[in-house]
């Protein structure tokens, strides 16, 4: 375990007025998080998906993926294994009971935050590749992605991984995972009510998703859907790092 603090270019999007014009502005800024004070969440990073597309991008991301949840880990960040509708798989697991062993914490008030619609069409589900979406698809974690039971805690519940935090005095929280413009904004867990929870949070943006299908509004390419979501959390969610500021390559 390092004592060195992770060392984030925070990436964020503020709409700004330049020679008489309103114009969204990236602006990034070199921060300090202390390790011992972060978590690193992965969200919905299943083991299948009903559609063929996302299957096929996860697992272009999936190796990448554990390396920087080995880099964190090994540098003292906890590592939380969020797949959703998962934990009957994991019972037994001593990283799932680590999760629900502290008692439940005071849940605040939602902040009052700004919600504006997104800007891609998923209405359709977001499938590119044409299939519609059945259920109980998914079991269990990408078994790409290794699960310390020592140190990791694993839950799909927002309270109980809020409660976690807060008894460990956790402020930060990266999350990584799929898919950006659904769970990983909307999930108890997620984007949304973590900020509204007052968590620090940023998104690793090069290690996620969308489910959003070129034939639907804005009629872009899926790598420019995806790239829009971003943006919009950029500017009104909370900001960006690239994976490289945890591998360091």
């Amino acid at each position: 375990m390092q004592d060195n603090p992770l060392i984030l270019d925070l990436c964020r999007q503020h709409l700004v007025q330049r020679d008489g014009y309103n114009v969204w502005e990236k602006k990034r800024t070199k921060t300090l998080w202390q390790p011992s004070l972060t978590a690193l969440l992965l969200c919905d990073l299943w083991d299948s998906h009903w559609c063929r597309g996302a299957v096929e991008r996860l697992d272009a991301m999936i190796d990448r993926m554990n390396n920087v949840v080995q880099a964190c880990r090994e540098d003292g960040v906890l590592i939380i294994h969020a797949p959703s509708g998962t934990m009957d798989f994991y019972t037994n697991s001593p990283a799932r009971q680590r999760a629900s062993s502290p008692p439940a914490f005071d849940i605040p008030d939602d902040l009052e935050h700004d919600d504006p619609p997104l800007p891609i069409d998923a209405s359709d589900n977001g499938s590119d590749t044409g299939e519609v979406a059945p259920n109980g698809v998914w079991s269990r974690q990408h078994p790409g992605i290794g699960i310390n039971e020592e140190k990791d805690i694993i839950s799909d519940n927002g309270k109980e991984i809020y409660s976690y935090l807060k008894h460990h005095d956790i402020d930060h929280l990266l999350i990584m995972g799929v898919h950006t413009n659904m769970c990983v904004l909307h999930r108890s867990f997620g984007i949304k009510q973590m900020v509204q929870w007052g968590v620090d949070v940023a998104l690793i943006r090069d290690l996620t998703d969308t489910m959003y299908n070129p034939a639907m509004s804005p009629y872009v390419s899926h790598e420019e859907g995806t790239r829009l979501v971003i943006e919009f959390i950029e500017k009104f969610w909370c900001p960006t790092i690239d994976s490289s500021d945890l591998t360091y390559v």
